[in-house]
């Protein structure tokens, strides 16, 4: 549509309303409420945790709270319970600084992957039965998870194995996703890279489509557990 066709299809919608054509947009009204900056947000940091963690085992998720000293156990023993070898671990710096690389390829001979060896990634994910990653955040009221993408943290890592465990700090525990999303306002802000996708994670894989009957592991993880670290 052209200039001259727009402002003759518009001066027709606004005589058809019986008004003046407007050049500027409406006021905006206030809003009801502004629960995306004030709900849950008066919650202490343990208080977030304890409400994120009851949350989310709701959806089929199982929590669990670990300190630095228990970590490498917590995660072994996860493992073993999800059907052990084999294990996929994302290339992620934090996990190796953690000891969770280096123990996993010690003990499960974990698969990490490396964005220099390309589709053999995903065709390990595929094949794996327990994949690890490390999460951005926390988020208490919807009980899931946030997953920044790069080359060294395939997606692949947290859909494809049957089991998805997600390693994160108590301290990342936001309220909700409009939290993240001002931490993500920050970055762009500052220049800092953007992450070249974001993943929201709300527990196994499911679906209710067919007669509202709740079917978990349709198309991805038909387990997923978190591992929330103390900051400590």
């Amino acid at each position: 549509m052209n200039q001259q066709n727009r402002t003759a299809f518009l001066d027709e919608i606004a005589r058809q309303l019986g008004r003046e054509v407007r050049k500027t947009p409406s006021e905006s009204k206030p809003p009801v409420n502004n629960y995306p900056q004030t709900r849950l947000t008066d919650k202490t940091q343990d208080e977030l945790c304890l409400e994120f963690m009851e949350f989310a085992s709701t959806q089929k998720v199982k929590c669990v709270l670990s300190r630095p000293e228990g970590l490498i156990g917590d995660l072994m023993s996860l493992c073993d319970e999800y059907g052990g070898t084999p294990v996929i671990i994302s290339g992620d710096q934090r996990l190796a600084d953690l000891g969770i690389t280096a123990a996993l390829k010690e003990q499960f001979d974990a698969w990490e992957w490396n964005p220099d060896k390309g589709e053999e990634n995903i065709h390990m994910a595929e094949k794996a039965k327990v994949g690890i990653a490390y999460a951005e955040a926390g988020l208490t009221e919807s009980g899931g998870i946030v997953l920044f993408s790069a080359p060294e943290r395939g997606r692949s890592v947290s859909l494809l194995p049957e089991t998805s465990i997600f390693v994160l700090r108590k301290s990342t525990i936001l309220p909700r996703v409009a939290q993240m999303a001002q931490r993500l306002h920050h970055m762009a802000q500052a220049g800092e890279r953007m992450p070249s996708c974001i993943n929201l994670i709300g527990g196994p894989s499911s679906t209710a489509d067919i007669e509202l009957i709740k079917v978990f592991g349709v198309h991805g993880p038909v387990h997923a557990a978190y591992v929330v670290l103390e900051d400590c």
